[in-house]
């Protein structure tokens, strides 16, 4: 819990006075427990009555103040309570009012003691929204405990210490923290009572001494402004900014999404009527999870009160320390929420600013970029000092929507973008003008920039089905007349989440209606519809409807064919994002790429518009397309991304489908002419060199359907015969081809001969019936030869495909090794998760004979375990020496399989340096007992061995293992064995030895943890 203020700094924030001003400046050990010439008694009871008085004039005191200062006051009130309750309390249990004169002044006497300054200075903590109440209680339980047993350690020296029975020291001890508690909380729902906004800091403090109010003001409002109506305030920003204030509103009666090219009569909902608050989980500025770990934000609370938790940031110092981070997927919604927090926020508490990063320079500072803001959103030039002036205390909350835009079009390292937008803070904070920050960016991208420490991280989440309801019924009833008038079915629910992936996010969810709407098309998808049919569906009808716009009269082949041309350019566009293994497209890379995979005519220009570009042409109509843009050095920059990575991932795969699939027709069609012409790959191999297919579970997934679909069960073997072919030379060297200037990255010829031979490999098994033998992928009828050339190529792979890429492959391909006919054979076929079966391995590491009565011989290891991935590996690749020293060691894995990915050497190691080498032995024993394995037959024999060895081991050396076992809680029989051993050694002392002997009876006396 991060502290805000001290009760020194509260009281004289709130302009505290009196007798306890002086014990403030004095600032004795024990200001409020003892002053020389004032009683403890009375010293506690000016500081009730004084915190009471600021409390009760705070509402008086905040009148007319700016909103920065309010909050700053209400934090101070906040701190004055925490105190305020724990000396009320300490007033009444009476322990004070038996203090003598002489116990007094040794108390105020001790200077150094160990309450120095801290009732005054210690830092208390504050209900925040990113923290549940209960972290706030426990935090606040702490600090009562400690003042109170830092009081009982200095009263434990008096007199009258002596004098008080036990029920007396138990109501010191244990009840004021306990009362002090209760009496805090009360005393919060004042605080409450009187400043509503104090409400939104805590999500369970009472509303309902509000609640009524909040009806009563909020009638026909939500959200952020329903949770920040009740503030009362009569300031408000001037004449000068009502332009400002009138735009923000406005937005609410827009579109919720730019959608001028909608089917007349139809009605996107408005920003108002349309926007639905999402879930959210939040991460706390002192957490310290990374921002794009996904198990790091699964352990994060999946939340609901978004309103709520943006109405408690805004009114807490915090918003004015540290930029806010919201993060989301493309599509998920974030500049929406910019834009309902613009409209709603109440102008008399806040000036809400949007920038978007996207329309400002760059290379540009925070101030050049808020300024730009400004001017945009008053169509005239202000200063930032004359903005905040203007907004005549109103807080300023600037919203830099789009940080992902800045980095993704531009590649400027933008590294420490968020620690300038906090020292700007910081900056105008000192000077007067404090502002609090929201900025919005894609999650993918958030951690290309150092988050300062201060900063709160808040990240949108999916849609859930209630979500997705509400979404569909107002739009629903926003389009009942459209619906009528074509004789439409209503936009159906189940329909929707039959694909939960899109219906998930919102954008994606307008995609799903607007497509709906055209003869209720997602109605008639069945639910048993394979997903690569659905995106096919949703593909096809988009593109259907974008060229029907650009003219009349096309005949069904015309249009089929233009319709074919645009989703070949969107998958061309897909292949252009995997190649270079990015989620992204910047517009010239794009525009390089259909250059030279697509060779074609310039766009025409239309009068005074310039010519559109290939990439513009390309995907700018299309909803699932998100085109992020930014400035540098007056020039803009876009790049292309698929609002859900599953499209590029089915378009990437409907490209090799649909190139498969011409390719059998060639076959098929030179086979029944009895012609040996070969279809030509090279636009294949421009495509599949430069990245592994496997590296996309989904590719593989939409490969595998769309072969099957599209190839039918006759031409299938010619495809894959032929597909063994191109594999068999695909090390060769290819002459030139039209596609040679199709350069993605810049890739060295080995690793592009790995990828496009690995991709073959794959193509080539997912078209097959059957495992694919050895000696059909390379062209021989010799296994030896087949086996030593895979051996080759593997290694190849092993050497150039990157870590995720050859991890990938080998959990795609299996590959079995046999024996037949007296000679070891080799095949490969799509991994179905099949159990490994031992004698897969055994029949190529061991001679024949040694196979017989092998004690394994009927292991069968299922699942993605450390065993099955090295029983995998090692097949793949064909390595007799590694699959040796497996069969070997087998004993011992089966033991310590569970630790073999927890640790950096696998624990057979520091077993067999235990049995074998004299003269390692020590480190070996302690890395076997820290990574002890429960339970098992290797800790036991890990321990027996000890046992065995202790005598000839240094004592001090055995009981330092001892001590590192014992945390283990192994045997303890065994650990009492061991320290016998040492009795009477003259290295280990009576007392250290004692100490082991009482832990090891400890665990005797009680069950293992």
């Amino acid at each position: 819990m991060r502290p805000l203020l001290s009760y020194r700094d509260a009281v004289a924030l709130l302009g505290g006075g009196s007798a306890l001003t002086d014990v403030l400046d004095k600032a004795s050990s024990l200001a409020l427990f003892g002053l020389g010439g004032i009683d403890l008694f009375d010293a506690r009871a000016e500081a009730v009555r004084l915190g009471d008085g600021l409390i009760r004039r705070l509402r008086d005191q905040v009148k007319g103040l700016s909103r920065y200062d309010t909050t700053q006051r209400l934090a101070a009130a906040h701190a004055v309570i925490v105190i305020s309750a724990y000396l009320e309390v300490l007033g009444e249990v009476g322990v004070l009012r038996e203090l003598t004169r002489e116990d007094q002044a040794r108390l105020t006497g001790l200077g150094d003691g160990p309450l120095t300054s801290s009732l005054l200075s210690l830092p208390l903590p504050m209900p925040t929204p990113q923290h549940p109440h209960e972290a706030v209680i426990e935090a606040l339980t702490d600090r009562y405990v400690w003042i109170t047993e830092s009081l009982v350690d200095l009263l434990g020296g008096l007199a009258c210490w002596d004098d008080w029975d036990e029920t007396e020291r138990t109501r010191l001890i244990r009840d004021v923290p306990e009362r002090a508690l209760r009496r805090y909380e009360e005393l919060f729902r004042r605080l409450v009572a009187d400043f509503p906004e104090v409400a939104c800091w805590s999500d369970l403090v009472g509303h309902q001494a509000t609640r009524a109010e909040v009806r009563r003001l909020a009638q026909g409002l939500t959200g952020v402004q329903e949770q920040l109506s009740v503030i009362v305030s009569n300031r408000g920003p001037s004449d000068r900014l009502s332009a400002l204030i009138q735009a923000n509103r406005a937005a609410l009666a827009a579109p919720i999404v730019a959608a001028a090219d909608v089917s007349r009569g139809m009605d996107i909902p408005s920003l108002a009527q349309g926007y639905v608050d999402p879930a959210f989980r939040v991460l706390p500025a002192e957490d310290g999870l990374q921002v794009t770990s996904e198990q790091g934000w699964a352990t994060l609370a999946r939340r609901n009160d978004l309103a709520a938790f943006l109405s408690g940031h805004l009114t807490l110092p915090q918003a004015t320390e540290a930029p806010l981070l919201v993060l989301g997927q493309p599509g998920a919604g974030k500049s929406v929420l910019t834009r309902v927090l613009a409209a709603r926020l109440p102008a008399a508490e806040f000036l809400p600013i949007r920038v978007e990063l996207r329309g400002v320079r760059a290379d540009a500072d925070v101030l050049e970029q808020i300024e730009h803001g400004i001017k945009d959103a008053l169509d005239e030039k202000m200063s930032w000092p004359e903005l905040v002036h203007a907004a005549q205390g109103a807080l300023p909350v600037v919203v830099l929507d789009g940080f992902d835009e800045l980095l993704q079009a531009t590649g400027v390292n933008q590294t420490d973008y968020l620690e300038k937008v906090a020292q700007f803070q910081r900056r105008q904070a000192e000077r007067g003008r404090a502002l609090a920050v929201i900025l919005t960016s894609r999650t993918a991208v958030a951690d290309r920039a150092r988050i300062p420490d201060k900063s709160i991280v808040l990240r949108l989440e999916p849609f859930d089905q209630d979500r997705v309801r509400q979404w569909v019924t107002i739009w629903n009833h926003g389009n009942q007349r459209f619906f009528q008038e074509r004789g439409l079915e209503p936009l159906s629910v189940e329909s929707v989440l039959t694909v939960p992936h899109l219906a998930e996010q919102p954008l994606l969810l307008l995609m799903l209606a607007l497509y709906d709407a055209d003869a209720n098309a997602i109605r008639l998808v069945r639910e048993e519809i394979h997903e690569a049919d659905l995106y096919e569906r949703l593909l096809h009808g988009f593109a259907t409807r974008e060229v029907r716009k650009s003219g009349d009269g096309r005949s069904d082949a015309d249009l089929a064919r233009a319709v074919e041309d645009e989703l070949l350019r969107l998958s061309v566009t897909a292949c252009a994002m995997f190649n270079r293994g990015l989620q992204w497209v910047r517009e010239h890379d794009l525009e390089s790429d259909l250059r030279a995979l697509l060779p074609q005519t310039d766009q025409p220009a239309h009068g005074l518009r310039r010519a559109l570009t290939r990439a513009e042409g390309v995907i700018g109509r299309f909803y699932f397309v998100h085109t992020t843009q930014a400035l540098r050095e007056e020039e803009r920059l876009k790049t292309y991304e698929f609002l859900h990575a599953t499209f590029g991932e089915y378009l990437v795969a409907r490209l090799v489908v649909r190139e498969l699939a011409d390719m059998a027709d060639e076959l098929a069609f030179a086979a029944s002419r009895h012609r040996p012409a070969k279809p030509d790959d090279a636009f294949l191999h421009a495509c599949l060199s430069f990245a592994s297919l496997a590296v996309r579970g989904s590719v593989v997934t939409f490969l595998e359907y769309g072969i099957r679909k599209h190839t039918p069960p006759d031409r299938r073997p010619l495809l894959t015969r032929h597909l063994c072919e191109l594999f068999s030379g695909s090390l060769m060297s290819r002459p030139g081809s039209k596609y040679d200037g199709y350069q993605p990255v810049a890739a060295e010829a080995p690793t592009r001969y790995a990828a496009y031979s690995a991709n073959l490999l794959l193509l080539a098994v997912l078209s097959s019936d059957e495992p694919i033998p050895s000696t059909d992928l390379f062209a021989t009828d010799q296994p030896e030869k087949a086996n030593e050339l895979w051996r080759r190529i593997s290694r190849l792979w092993h050497s150039q495909l990157t870590r995720a890429e050859w991890s990938a492959l080998i959990n795609t391909v299996r590959v079995r090794h046999f024996l037949r006919d007296g000679s070891r054979r080799m095949e490969a076929w799509l991994d179905g998760g099949e159990p490994f079966v031992l004698k897969d391995l055994v029949f190529f590491t061991w001679p024949e004979e040694r196979v017989t009565d092998h004690p394994y011989d009927d292991l069968r290891i299922t699942g993605d375990g450390p065993m099955a991935t090295l029983m995998r590996e090692i097949a793949f690749r064909d390595d007799t020496t590694l699959g040796h020293l497996f069969v070997d060691l087998l004993p011992y894995m089966m033991e310590v399989e569970e630790t073999l990915e927890a640790h950096p050497t696998a624990p057979v190691a520091d077993l067999l340096t235990i049995m074998l080498s004299a003269d390692r032995q020590m480190p070996a024993y302690r890395n076997a007992l820290r990574r002890w394995v429960p339970a098992g037959l290797y800790s036991a024999h890990v321990l027996r061995r000890l046992e065995a060895d202790c005598h000839r081991l240094p004592a001090d050396d055995v009981l330092e293992l001892l001590d590192i076992a014992a945390k283990r809680w192994p045997d303890p029989n065994a650990l009492e064995r061991i320290l016998r051993s040492l009795d009477g050694s003259p290295e280990v002392t009576p007392m250290a030895y004692e100490e082991m002997a009482e832990r090891i009876a400890s665990m005797k006396a009680q069950p293992p943890p």
